[in-house]
């Protein structure tokens, strides 16, 4: 390799993201989160606080690594940490939609997937709408951690892609 030459991609990590992406889809696909809800809601609760909490640690941990210049591979971890709470998200609401008082319209786990990822984007096209206290209390609890956490992973998550995009420049120029 040349002095100019921009070091190679790092293709191991798109793998692992890619890997770990599909991991989470097949898990959040075929977990028995049936398990959870109605029967069991001092578990369920516990499970998606102590989830939110140890993804908040960790995104935070990510995000401090990048802004010290510490963090190994940013750009897959925080994409990762990304989608990890739209799976979280995600199935939270597809057991809270078991109980029909608590959503309209959110029947299947693609449905629940389907409306974080509206939630997330801001979009709300109003065909899955949360009707309960709790549903309503989680969904403020996304566009909260969305507006704080998310916001401040894809501010860093820019700032690492566009580092390294200067970093290629400078060693081409």
């Amino acid at each position: 390799m040349s002095e100019n030459a921009p070091p190679p991609v790092d293709v191991r990590a798109w793998y692992w993201l890619l890997g770990a992406f599909a991991l989470l889809m097949v898990g959040y696909f075929t977990l028995p989160l049936e398990w959870f809800g109605d029967r069991r809601p001092v578990v369920s609760w516990t499970v998606f606080a102590g989830a939110l909490a140890g993804l908040t640690g960790t995104l935070v941990a990510k995000i401090v690594g990048v802004m010290r210049g510490t963090a190994r591979r940013p750009v897959a971890w925080l994409i990762f940490l990304i989608c990890l709470t739209m799976t979280i998200y995600s199935a939270t609401y597809y057991v809270l939609g078991a109980r029909k008082a608590e959503f309209h319209g959110l029947e299947t786990r693609l449905d629940a997937l389907y409306f974080t990822v509206v939630t997330m984007a801001t979009v709300g096209y109003g065909d899955i709408t949360p009707s309960g206290q709790a549903a309503r209390l989680v969904v403020v609890l996304q566009i909260g951690y969305n507006f704080v956490f998310l916001a401040a992973a894809a501010g860093t998550l820019s700032r690492a892609i566009r580092s390294n995009v200067e970093s290629r420049i400078r060693r081409r120029g």
